[in-house]
């Protein structure tokens, strides 16, 4: 038994000596050694086809909105709760009280950003009223900005004017663009009027005025050539290398 069990121990100690010598006659056998690039291009078949990941990386698969990735599980919570409770007032100031408030600063602005995106914009309105009261809060026009331009996609344009009074009270200006966009809206809607007004104000703005809101407005005044005439003037003046075009006379009538 005491046999046995030697040969037993020793047979592990045999055979890695048997392969140490195997190996040496064959290194010397032979007489030209692989070099290690051949080893490394060996191993090529090892390497994932490209196109193929052989892991997962933590990257949600499937189509996302835009910039879900930057956004947090809480505030994509938030999101979805804001949206379940729209139309009950009292449940969604709670969510409000107990989820909103409890955002950090960037998920906070994320929210508003993707309520934006999706056109929700009276849950968009919400949450700005509670940025504007957290004490990180600075007047800033591109949260304005961004949110007067959804509201003046969505038609909503006393929204868009009560905002727009109130960027003006933190001593903010709005952007050719933003001043594009609210006077598109109110031709939209039929207002020419409101259209005007917002042009007299982007006239007075300090930042000089754009091309585009002028032919959205000559476009948009076709049926208004008083309102028309006038800004039509105001262009030659500003744009004097610019051509204003005038439709012909048999489908809007003379000028």
């Amino acid at each position: 038994m005491a046999a046995r069990a030697f040969s037993r121990s020793k047979a592990p100690i045999f055979t890695s000596i048997l392969l140490q010598n195997l190996t040496k006659k064959l290194t010397t056998e032979t007489p030209f050694r692989p070099k290690p690039k051949t080893l490394l291009l060996d191993l090529t078949f090892c390497k994932p086809i490209s196109g193929f990941r052989q892991y997962h990386d933590g990257r949600p698969r499937g189509p996302l909105w835009r910039g879900k990735k930057l956004i947090g599980k809480e505030a994509l919570f938030v999101i979805l709760a804001l949206k379940r409770f729209k139309d009950d007032e009292e449940k969604l100031q709670k969510i409000i009280k107990s989820h909103v408030l409890r955002l950090l600063k960037m998920d906070m602005i994320a929210v508003l950003s993707e309520l934006e995106r999706q056109e929700e914009t009276f849950l968009a309105v919400k949450v700005f009223e509670v940025i504007q009261k957290q004490d990180w809060y600075k007047p800033d026009v591109y949260l304005y900005k961004d949110l007067i331009l959804a509201l003046a996609k969505s038609r909503k344009m006393d929204e868009a004017m009560k905002l727009w009074e109130s960027m003006k009270k933190e001593n903010l200006f709005p952007d050719s663009q933003t001043y594009t966009e609210v006077i598109r809206g109110f031709l939209r809607d039929g207002s020419p009027a409101d259209a005007m007004n917002i042009y007299e104000d982007m006239i007075k703005s300090p930042d000089p005025p754009e091309e585009l809101p002028f032919r959205i407005l000559l476009k948009g005044l076709l049926p208004h050539p008083l309102l028309r005439n006038k800004v039509k003037k105001d262009f030659e003046q500003i744009f004097p290398e610019k051509h204003a075009y005038d439709p012909p006379e048999e489908i809007f009538g003379r000028f």
